[in-house]
Formats: structure tokens, sequence, C-alpha cells
């Protein structure tokens, strides 16, 4: 499974959609759409900030991911910013992959 980092903002309505299902319902709706998704939740923060709700997801692929962030945002209550994180072995295997890459202008 891949590792999403979720970042979500809420609108005045989606907050006042918290403050009427409490932090505890809104985590549980998380989880069971990403749960839906064949997903499991690893962190479910609110935040102070920029973001008002951080999570942290494990995801089959990302279509899963795809699909989250498109149904989320289709609310008009919630904008998200879906990230995929690497593992540090993922990075070093990466590096060691050769690229035939030519630098513009090179």
């Amino acid at each position: 499974m891949a590792k999403y980092l979720i970042q979500a903002t809420l609108t005045a309505e989606g907050m006042k959609g918290v403050e009427k299902d409490t932090g505890t319902g809104r985590k549980a709706a998380v989880s069971k759409a990403i749960e839906g998704l064949g997903g499991k939740v690893e962190a479910f923060y609110f935040a102070l900030g920029e973001h008002d709700v951080v999570v942290i997801a494990d995801l089959p692929d990302i279509i899963a991911a795809t699909a989250m962030a498109m149904h989320v945002n289709d609310s008009g209550l919630v904008r998200t910013a879906t990230t995929a994180l690497l593992t540090v072995d993922e990075v070093d295997q990466a590096i060691k992959r050769k690229v035939a890459y030519r630098a513009p202008g090179k």
C-alpha cells in the first residue's frame, strides 16, 4: 500500500459541520471513506494554521487517493491537498535507478 498525506482546509460551512458532527464524528467519517477504498487511516489530526485537518493514510494506489480527493473536494465544504509519501528505502531505490535525461540546453 502507498502512504499519503492529506491536508484539508474547511470552508466556514464545513467547520459548522465539524461542530455539529464533533471531531470524533469527522474522524469516523473520514476513516470509513478511506476504509471503503481499501485503505486505513494511520493518523488524523485537527490543526491550527493553513490546514484544518491533517491525515496520514495508507491507500491501495493512486486511483484510490485520487477518488478520495475528488469526492471530498466535490462536497464544496472541504478543499484537500494530497501528497504521496515515500519511505527512505523507496528514495534509496530511486537514487539507484538510472534515468536517461538531458537538461534543457545541455
